[in-house]
């Protein structure tokens, strides 16, 4: 990371079941750093990644990098099938990109906070900002009853922090 210019803030979180959110979410690079600098920290945080990408050899590695195989093709059971690995485990980091893909979008998905609440997870607000050349988590996130409120507050807090994106036009804070 060092020799790419980045720069690690806040190490492994601190919990033993912990939501780290990344975003912006605007490149396939986003996850080549994020790897990096958790890995680099000391950590191991779990990514999902569609089982259909589990095949030998890149299933082997793919889940000796923390991923989680999802079967999509069960729509909203999405969000159940990690609570229950969650539930399973005695430590677990999950990394999670509340925008749910590369592309502008400002409609957010609320399935960190679904997660959170169903396991007890704290979650961190994180970032890679590639104007700065950053990653790493700032601060926790407490979570209300309202998961679109929820959202916003986020939206506003990369927006007042002015975090940037490899690809700045696929990162949209509307509403």
């Amino acid at each position: 990371m060092k020799l790419w210019g980045w720069k690690a803030v806040g190490g492994v979180m601190p919990v033993k079941k912990g939501i780290i959110l990344g975003v912006p979410h605007t490149s396939a690079w986003d996850f080549v750093i994020s790897y990096l600098y958790y890995t680099a920290q000391g950590g191991v945080a779990h990514i999902v990644v569609k089982k259909e990408f589990f095949f030998w050899p890149a299933g082997f590695f793919l889940r000796k990098m923390g991923a989680i195989p999802i079967d999509r093709s069960k729509g909203a059971s999405v969000v159940r099938q990690i609570i229950d690995v969650m539930n399973q485990s005695e430590e677990f980091h999950l990394a999670i990109t509340p925008e749910g893909t590369r592309a502008r979008t400002s409609r957010w998905k609320a399935g960190f906070h679904t997660i959170a609440k169903a396991t007890g997870a704290t979650v961190f607000i994180g970032f890679f900002d590639w104007g700065r050349k950053e990653i790493g988590w700032a601060e926790t996130f407490p979570l209300s009853d309202d998961p679109q409120a929820d959202i916003r507050r986020l939206k506003a807090w990369y927006r007042e922090r002015g975090i940037t994106g490899k690809f700045n036009d696929n990162f949209s804070l509307d509403e």
